[in-house]
């Protein structure tokens, strides 16, 4: 047994309807709860706000400097 293999069965998702993060089947479109059915999301909402708030403190601030102008050129 590979070590991909244990992490299909350990990956979970969370099942606003269980209120837990459960294991779940996969469709084309959608995910669903092997408990209940419902669908299921990769994060719980207060887990989503964590995660985007984490990702914008790492981000850099600023951005790319502007290009030095030549004076005198004229915008077309």
């Amino acid at each position: 047994m590979n070590s991909n293999d244990s992490d299909f069965y350990s990956d979970r998702k969370y099942c606003d309807h269980c209120d837990a993060y459960v294991s779940y089947l996969m469709s084309v479109d959608s995910s669903f709860c092997v408990e209940c059915g419902g669908r299921v999301h990769l994060f719980s909402k207060s887990d989503w706000r964590s995660f985007n708030e984490s990702l914008q403190e790492r981000r850099a601030k600023g951005g790319r400097p502007r290009k030095a102008r030549k004076e005198g050129r004229e915008s077309a």
